[in-house]
């Protein structure tokens, strides 16, 4: 029943020689990459007016050129990241490009920030495409964790089925959302031509007393918000059709223009239409209310742009599962992590993510807002240390015609780092904790790192020198009585060694007795050993028996504990028994010189 859910859900397991039809064309790419990036039209322009508005309607003039400024730094990162495509040819992005240029540990603080920006990422968008929904539908506003909820498990699903089918999937509502902002933006624009708008626009350039630098960078540093996403394209690499580097580019050069154009063209209907933000209704909401009223064109705008926000959290579902395989390849997480599922993908990195996004989720109520700023600052740290390790590349390799690439990445550096200073200084209070939970997350890759190492250094064998050493055997089978779970452990023991013993442990002298006359009828070949136990425990006399017997035989035979064991056929039977033979095993695991047998016998009733 189990298997049958999996493949409804999930589809046939695909061949791993199919691997190569799971890379993505320039479309499809656009759509699974550049969703988190694109839906970040939604609430960017938002972010800079919540800044604003504390100082009144006549300070969201600023939201222009404040835009224009988010517009620049895009185009910086677009430059940037296009170089680095084409410099880190497998992807991996600001992990491979720090570790690379600076060494593991900055490629770790690197690698560390996307991973925990990748899970914000879900619970960010997953929570702000709630908001969409509950701005046209008041009345789910109390079911806001349900529904996101349920929209992280669907995309989990989705991403588990393999990239290409999730992509040819997801591709439509990423597209119909970029139409309909377009529309938006021609529909207001138009409006605001013939003289239909009815909204008061702040006077561009009025004086707006209070107004501080300290403000005005908070609201940029906000407005960057809108920039999260863009760095999934280098991380990404492997996942585009043959060439690769090239269909990255020009992936991410469309990515850019297409984000440009939308979120410079949302700010302006902000601003001619004089909207702000209210706590129950999103800006885009106002929006498309004033240019369309709540007629059809209303909804359509809502409904994917909820959709967009819900399908943002598919960019993390494609970019955290290659980095966290890029670290397990370099021992910093667990091995399970470079495993493919059954549709080729990394279905470990895909379950991981979508766990971690709804505990956060559920933990802050559905209210992330609070976790954008914290969200954005954990991915302008890797844009920072990607440019960073740009330019030291570009100093050491010095290529032909590479000043102007190190001046690109330099800029790019010098941008992202202020921005990082501005998140520090104006919204410490909301990213104070990235300084707690970043080297915990980076104290957990090094102990990862240490164990890997460890077991190298233990389990390494010289081929040339160390070989098997050929020993006989010795088998203790623990008994509870005669029966045919006995019978059957004792006839394969029989197959392997002359030397077995059978224990039993007893309680009372009735039953000792009883069980050595039962066992004195049967003969079964094999002498019995039974021990007495005081306080009513089977496992502190055997291990004392085990001890003498591997005491006694350690140097010639190796000491097996052949452990007797019936297999129920329903599930709910195991509940009706003693699991005396599971923590016999769990007590043996431990022992370094004593190895472990069960032999099953399966039931038939």
């Amino acid at each position: 029943m189990i298997s049958g859910l999996k493949r409804f859900l999930i589809g046939r397991p695909m061949k791993s020689k199919e691997l190569g039809e799971e890379k993505l064309s320039k479309v499809k790419a656009l759509a699974v990459l550049s969703s988190d990036a694109l839906s970040s039209v939604a609430y960017g322009t938002e972010q800079i007016l919540l800044v604003l508005v504390t100082l009144g309607a006549v300070a969201l003039w600023y939201s222009i050129p404040i835009s224009i400024a988010v517009i620049g730094l895009l185009t910086i990162l677009i430059l940037s990241y296009r170089q680095t495509i084409f410099a880190y040819t497998t992807g991996g992005g600001a992990y491979i490009v720090a570790k690379d240029n600076f060494g593991t540990s900055t490629g770790l603080v690197a690698g560390g920030s996307l991973l925990v920006d990748y899970i914000l990422t879900v619970a960010v968008s997953t929570s702000a495409s709630t908001d969409a929904i509950t701005s046209a539908f008041p009345v789910l506003h109390e079911h806001r964790v349900l529904i996101a909820l349920v929209m992280i498990v669907t995309v989990t699903i989705l991403n588990l089925r393999g990239i290409t089918e999730s992509a040819t999937i997801l591709m439509y509502p990423v597209y119909l959302f970029v139409i309909a902002i377009f529309l938006l933006i021609i529909g207001g624009g138009y409006q605001w031509l013939v003289g239909n708008v009815h909204g008061q626009a702040p006077v561009y350039g009025a004086a707006v007393p209070g107004i501080t630098l300290f403000l005005l960078l908070r609201a940029f540093s906000s407005g960057c918000s809108a920039l999260t996403g863009v760095e999934a394209v280098s991380n990404a690499i492997p996942n585009f059709k043959n060439p690769a580097p090239k269909n990255a580019a020009v992936t991410l050069i469309m990515m850019g223009l297409i984000l440009g154009a939308m979120f410079m063209g949302i700010s302006l209907l902000a601003y001619v239409y004089g909207i702000g933000p209210t706590p129950k209704e999103t800006v885009v909401s106002q929006i498309a209310s004033a240019v369309f009223g709540r007629g059809i064109l209303y909804y359509f705008i809502q409904a994917v742009t909820a959709l967009i926000l819900f399908l943002a959290a598919n960019t993390a579902f494609a970019a955290f599962p290659l980095l966290a395989f890029m670290l397990a390849k370099d021992r910093f997480m667990p091995n399970m992590f470079m495993v493919r599922g059954d549709r080729l993908g990394f279905s470990n990195g895909i379950i991981f993510l979508g766990i971690l996004s709804a505990i956060l989720v559920i933990s802050f109520g559905g209210e992330t807002e609070n976790l954008i700023p914290l969200y954005a600052l954990g991915v302008f740290i890797p844009f920072t240390l990607s440019q960073a390790g740009m330019m030291k590349r570009w100093m050491t390799k010095k290529p032909s015609g590479w000043v102007t690439p190190f001046l690109i990445n330099t800029v790019g550096m010098l941008t992202t780092l202020t921005i990082c200073l501005i998140f520090l200084i104006t919204k410490f209070s909301q990213v104070w904790t990235i300084f707690v939970f970043l080297p915990i997350v980076i104290f957990i890759f090094r102990k990862i790192n240490g164990h890997y190492k460890d077991l190298a250094d233990e389990l390494r064998l010289d081929i040339a020198v160390e070989k098997p050493q050929p020993k006989g055997s010795v088998i203790v089978i623990p008994v509870a009585g005669i029966s045919q779970v006995v019978k059957n452990t004792i006839s394969y023991a029989q197959s392997l060694s002359d030397d077995i013993v059978a224990v039993y442990v007893g309680f009372n002298d009735e039953d000792m007795k009883k069980m050595e006359e039962k066992w004195d009828q049967w003969n079964p070949g094999v002498r019995l050993i039974i021990l007495r136990s005081h306080y009513r425990s089977i496992i502190k006399p055997l291990f004392k028996f085990i001890d003498t017997v591997e005491w006694k035989k350690a140097d010639t035979d190796h000491v097996t504990v052949m452990i007797p064991q019936f297999i129920t056929k329903r599930w709910w039977h195991n509940l009706l028994h003693n699991q005396t033979s599971l923590f016999l095993r769990a007590y043996l695991f431990a022992r370094q010189d004593v190895k472990i047998a069960t032999v099953p016998y399966r039931l038939k009733k």
